[in-house]
């Protein structure tokens, strides 16, 4: 009898793990309702999944229900408090209702946890955050560390010369995003706009004009193409 209870719990925990899964593809394209069913399919078979409670708590907050995200996430971080992916997206979750301080204390913790592999991630975060907060020195900080540590990272890159684009430091603004965006691979029209914008107030006519061809050609269809051909730089 034993061997089959043990047997019913696995059997259990593979129906969860790959109702989880599909929860996980569904919520990656977008299809809420259809990841939102199958995360209640995974914590049918398995209450206490903590990876499902996350997954739910992403997917709430993505439908902006912040009340039942809030008891989501917080019960994934109880169920399993040394996990630091479950640890960041809470306070991701803390900044985006503009709990600042907060948001810092739970990235500080997913930091220190045991195992965690995503600093860089999270560092990235961090800064992000206290951006929003209008705390750009510090965001600076962050957003640094976490380039160090992951410089073939896209939204690293971008977001250490968006920073110091608002920071108004225009020379070190125009390294990073040129390092972007000279990478074709990894340029998007987000990033070829932040370089237009930050070219043209450095009056590097050259460079606006090199990166506006870019994004003529890559992103006829973008909002940024349409700002730059409306003259909109400020928006």
């Amino acid at each position: 009898m034993v061997g089959t209870g043990g047997t019913q719990v696995a059997d259990a925990n593979r129906r969860a793990q790959i109702r989880l899964e599909l929860a996980a593809n569904y919520f990656q394209a977008g299809r809420l309702d259809v990841a939102m069913d199958e995360v209640g399919q995974a914590l049918a078979a398995k209450p206490d999944y903590a990876d499902a409670y996350g997954l739910l708590g992403l997917i709430l907050m993505q439908n902006q229900d912040w009340t039942q995200a809030e008891i989501a996430m917080r019960k994934a971080v109880d169920l399993n408090p040394r996990d630091g992916n479950q640890i960041h997206n809470y306070g991701w979750m803390q900044c985006q209702q503009k709990h600042f301080d907060a948001a810092q204390q739970w990235f500080d913790r997913a930091l220190q946890a045991p195992g965690y592999r995503e600093q860089p991630r999270t560092l990235l975060a961090k800064g992000m955050c206290y951006q929003q907060a209008g705390q750009l020195e510090q965001a600076y900080q962050n957003m640094f560390r976490a380039y160090e540590m992951d410089v073939g990272n896209p939204a690293a890159g971008y977001n250490l010369a968006n920073v110091l684009w608002l920071k108004g430091d225009l020379k070190k603004s125009q390294f990073y995003i040129r390092r972007l965006n000279n990478n074709s691979n990894q340029a998007s029209a987000e990033s070829l706009w932040l370089g237009i914008k930050i070219d043209r107030a450095l009056h590097d006519d050259i460079g606006v004009r090199q990166q506006a061809d870019q994004l003529r050609e890559r992103f006829p269809q973008s909002r940024q193409w349409l700002a730059y051909e409306r003259g909109a730089f400020n928006e």
